[in-house]
């Protein structure tokens, strides 16, 4: 990532299960490089339809709009010292896994908000 270019990541404040896990990004992101914006904020600005924008995880990266394990991906290597996991991320068979785990966790999100509520 170039010095100044901040990574946007949208996220379901409304989720307990998300609110945890973008607190922890947010600890992790000493260098200030993502912009973490809660999609429950009426005000805050999305790309796409907020709805679509709620029911997978998204990110921009250098101007593309990644969802589900291409925006975790991109996260990870906004994170130094989740680079190397962001870059192996990238690698095809790699990132096809992880979107393939990703839909497959889409799928159990409702009952897994309710045991972090």
């Amino acid at each position: 990532m170039e010095q100044g270019e901040r990574l946007i990541v949208w996220f379901d404040g409304g989720c307990p299960l998300c609110r945890r896990e973008i607190a922890l990004y947010r600890r992790l992101d000493q260098g200030r490089r993502i912009e973490f914006v809660d999609l429950t904020n009426k005000d805050a600005a999305c790309p796409i339809d907020r709805a679509e924008m709620l029911a997978r995880f998204h990110a921009m990266e250098k101007g593309r709009l990644l969802s589900g394990a291409a925006a975790f991906a991109a996260m990870w290597r906004a994170i130094p010292i989740l680079l190397p996991f962001g870059m192996i991320a990238q690698l095809p068979l790699v990132d096809r896994l992880l979107e393939r785990g990703y839909r497959h966790f889409l799928r159990f999100r409702p009952r897994l908000q309710r045991w972090f509520e």
